[in-house]
């Protein structure tokens, strides 16, 4: 049996899907760890998976400041390219650099077969080249690879950011190695992922759902008494939480109070003193088991609620914010499964206008219904442990050779 240990940010889109591939691959009787710097992940990990946590010295100011880097993804307002590079240059950057020797360190006690790096946290590759270790990649938000294509000079930019850290932490080379020579997992469809020819190392997976330990409450009850009417989710995700946040849902009200459809609401109950009586709001909801049961879905085109949304068949409205999640609507739209609106200037007439054609025209339903299918087809879950099974065989057989 082989031992492996991924790394991950302590970010929950990205360690998520982590998950589910470990659980798999324990079920196998391999041994697996994680690397984060989050130190409630030991709650989430499943059974007989361990944590291993990046800690250091609380004297030491700068790693301590450097820490703080959540809290400013958080809290910061900003869009579209901006958002990529303060992305970099205020989080990605900061936050690898930090783990780095925490890493190096965590390998040397876990002593992996094989490492799975997120694309994001590429000190994981670092370590792993100046350690000798064979490593793959996870990539979670596909739209870091689009951005080749898409767009060369952040493409560029972003390169120069990544191999600057690489040479500083001893990797000599003049190429990114945040994605894997050896295997590149790719959480998407070729056929959601759009038309660009990859290297054979990158190989698509389809997403990887991870269904959550634990029930979350919610009013099936209420849901149930409005059999009938359309139901339609709203959610612009947990990264965000200025008071953009609260001018959106003001418009998300003005759009559909009092109008014939149950409006599902993940948000604080506590940002109005009144929402209105077709709102049922929470501010978690089990949404994997609740999109079986809903007409549509309005969200901020986080990449892995427009995958749960997809598989289920579910037509959506986008509106992007930050990050990556302007691919990813553009991406929605590209195969039909879906409008698009834009984030500042959106009035609640056009909200409104957009839901009631995705419910209405069928053709967005039947799109992302074909997008769904692709997903199955592409396998998910088993076919990453396979692929994972697989490259971990052939090194250790290379290896013995050796």
């Amino acid at each position: 049996m082989a031992r492996f240990v991924f790394i991950v940010p302590p970010l929950t889109g990205h360690i998520n899907p982590t998950l589910s591939i470990g659980a798999v691959l324990l079920n196998r009787g391999h041994e697996v760890a994680w690397i984060s710097l989050d130190k409630s992940l030991v709650l989430r990990l499943p059974k007989g998976g361990q944590l291993l946590l990046i800690e250091y010295d609380e004297s030491d100011q700068q790693k301590q400041d450097s820490e703080k880097y959540l809290d400013i993804i958080t809290k910061k307002i900003v869009y579209g390219i901006d958002s990529i590079k303060f992305l970099y240059e205020e989080v990605l950057i900061p936050l690898n650099r930090h783990s780095y020797e925490g890493i190096v360190n965590l390998l040397d006690r876990f002593k992996p077969d094989l490492i799975i790096t997120d694309h994001q946290m590429f000190a994981g590759a670092i370590a792993a080249v100046n350690k000798n270790i064979p490593y793959a990649t996870s990539v979670t938000a596909p739209a870091a690879i689009k951005v080749m294509d898409e767009l060369p000079k952040i493409h560029e930019w972003e390169v120069n950011r990544i191999v600057a850290l690489q040479k500083e932490l001893g990797v000599e080379r003049e190429n990114s190695i945040a994605c894997s020579d050896l295997l590149t997992m790719v959480l998407t469809s070729e056929a959601f992922f759009g038309e660009m020819k990859l290297p054979s190392n990158y190989q698509f997976v389809g997403p990887v759902i991870h269904k959550r330990e634990g029930q979350t409450a919610f009013d099936w009850e209420e849901l149930e008494r409005r059999a009938g009417q359309p139901k339609v989710l709203v959610s612009i995700g947990t990264t965000f939480d200025h008071e953009h946040k609260k001018n959106f849902f003001a418009k998300v009200i003005e759009a559909f109070a009092g109008e014939p459809l149950t409006v599902v609401i993940v948000s604080d109950p506590s940002l109005f003193a009144e929402w209105p009586q077709n709102f049922i709001v929470q501010r978690n909801v089990p949404q994997l088991e609740l999109l079986p049961y809903l007409d549509a879905v309005v969200c901020h085109g986080g990449h892995n609620t427009v995958c749960e949304t997809l598989t289920n068949g579910l037509p959506m409205v986008v509106v992007p914010i930050a990050y990556d999640q302007s691919h990813v609507a553009g991406r929605v739209v590209r195969v039909g499964a879906g409008l698009r609106l834009n984030f500042n200037r959106f009035k609640s007439k056009h909200l409104k206008e957009a839901v009631e054609e995705i419910l209405n025209n069928g053709s967005f339903r039947e799109a992302a219904q074909q997008i769904g299918a692709s997903f199955e087809e592409a396998g998910g879950t088993e076919t990453a442990a396979d692929l994972l099974v697989r490259l971990s065989a052939v090194r250790c057989v290379e290896v013995l050779n050796n």
